[in-house]
């Protein structure tokens, strides 16, 4: 039976989803998303020292490397760009054909196009059924909800992905990827990219 938890935005991963969070353990440990209001006693969720929420990372592996994120979406972006080479080479697709007159612009658009639905279908797709794509796998991490630890849903998967790579398709591929990427280096504390932020998910280690 497979563990992932149900597609669709906003339900909660069934129990024995590997990927969930782990109760957190001693007092004053635990995320104000482990218990929802109204449970148990009609107690409220955990809070920390202060008065504020809790750790919404409590009880998730560590956040992942920076700098073995970069790794990986290298990696990533490397197999997705054979393959789109290889889908605009079999179409004809060029990004520019160019004479002494004139640009083609209309095979650029069509480049860009494939390059947007691919890279968002191959980020989606792994993220949504596995959590990882081959790059994040290779390098042992993962994407998780902030909110519960699990795989993110389609709906997740999908807004992290467009957010990522409609940039990086059809204006600004070196510096949205910079930027976008570059991020988690200096965002504290869950160390989130732009794609995350949107999607509200972190990104942690499996090694």
């Amino acid at each position: 039976m497979s563990t992932e938890p149900p597609p669709g935005s906003g339900q909660q991963p069934p129990d024995d989803d590997p990927f969930r969070k782990q109760p957190p353990q001693g007092p004053g440990a635990g995320s104000p998303y482990d218990t929802p209001y109204g449970g148990q006693g009609g107690q409220h969720p955990p809070y920390g020292p202060g008065g504020y929420p809790a750790d919404p990372l409590a009880g998730m592996p560590p956040l992942a490397n920076s700098v073995k994120r970069t790794i990986a979406r290298i990696i990533d972006m490397i197999l997705v760009a054979i393959v789109v080479w290889l889908v605009t080479w079999a179409f004809g697709v060029a990004e520019y054909e160019m004479d002494s007159d004139r640009i083609d612009t209309g095979k650029s658009i069509a480049q860009s196009v494939i390059v947007a639905v691919l890279y968002v279908a191959y980020d989606t797709v792994l993220t949504a059924k596995w959590g990882q794509t081959l790059g994040k796998r290779w390098m042992g991490m993962r994407v998780a909800n902030l909110d519960n630890g699990a795989t993110p849903s389609w709906q997740t998967s999908l807004i992290r992905a467009l957010v990522l790579w409609i940039p990086f398709a059809f204006c600004c591929a070196c510096i949205w990827t910079a930027i976008a990427g570059g991020w988690s280096y200096f965002d504290r504390p869950y160390k989130q990219g732009l794609d995350d932020k949107a999607a509200k998910t972190v990104v942690v280690s499996t090694s």
